[in-house]
């Protein structure tokens, strides 16, 4: 199982290093990482980022609220399909799709890749298509995204357990190495994607954190700026931080068994890249 992964879009919101830690100019330098796993399945897709449809024609699909707070950087050649080409397959070959939740800089791509299959809790699909209520909520959720998607598959109670944490271990047509975690804060249905890499398991957070400091044991810290716009979306605080304190245990006790990141930090990122390469 080789994975990949992949920068689907860069939010570059005013305020530099009071957003990402380490810019020295004004904009900030936020990713949108997904990834890419190849599988005896066929690909899959942990989350999409932003797609081809939002680069070419950004409104309505997306908020022009979000478009201007976050001061979004569309190029075709950052969507997962571009990406996926580029490493020698076609969209078709996606067969799978598994989101971290629904929210616009998630779930952006996912009908670029109209043979997959998509993958989410059942409490995010019901946020996102029946409860878009409030001002947050409409603009977090953008059905123009995947409206177009005719295969689901959602998942209820998690009955089963990953290092403590309840997981969901049967996703229909996937290997079991891969597993869903819910950890509920952000989103309602927000949850955790693990993979078995062979060499110890790797925990896509989504956006259970925001920034790497949130994870350091001795000295738990977060950019203003990131802190900020984690409260303006977090549905539940309390289960929000109760994921990040439960994260930061689960790295305590098990962190030689296991990689922890989150969808939006940078330096993250580059450090698993630079690992998928073999480089230092």
């Amino acid at each position: 199982m080789r994975i990949h992964y992949l920068k689907c879009g860069t939010d570059c919101p005013l305020g530099g290093p009071l957003f990402d830690g380490f810019s020295h100019g004004p904009l900030a330098t936020i990713p949108c990482t997904a990834q890419l796993i190849e599988t005896d399945q066929g690909l899959v897709l942990i989350d999409t980022g932003y797609g081809t449809a939002d680069v070419r024609h950004p409104h309505p699909r997306l908020s022009r609220f979000f478009h201007a707070l976050l001061n979004i950087r569309f190029r075709i050649e950052d969507t997962a399909r571009y990406q996926v080409e580029q490493l020698g397959f076609s969209p078709r070959d996606v067969r799978h799709i598994v989101l971290t939740h629904l929210d616009f800089d998630h779930a952006g791509g996912i009908e670029d890749f109209p043979e997959a299959r998509v993958h989410v809790m059942e409490r995010e699909r019901d946020a996102a298509e029946r409860k878009r209520q409030g001002f947050i909520a409409r603009r977090r959720y953008r059905p123009d995204q995947w409206d177009e998607v005719r295969d689901w598959r959602t998942y209820g109670h998690a009955g089963e357990t990953w290092f403590g944490f309840e997981a969901v271990r049967q996703l229909e047509g996937l290997p079991p190495e891969i597993l869903m975690v819910p950890l509920p804060g952000h989103t309602f249905g927000h949850a955790g994607i693990a993979v078995d890499a062979g060499q110890g398991w790797v925990l896509n957070a989504g956006d259970a954190y925001f920034y790497r400091g949130e994870m350091d044991l001795k000295h738990t810290r977060c950019t203003p700026g990131l802190r900020a716009y984690q409260r303006l979306m977090e549905v539940d605080r309390v289960q929000r931080l109760g994921n990040q304190e439960r994260l930061r245990d689960l790295k305590r006790r098990h962190g030689t068994e296991l990689t922890i990141f989150c969808s939006h930090d940078q330096v993250e990122l580059e450090a698993l890249q630079r690992a998928a390469a073999g480089t230092t």
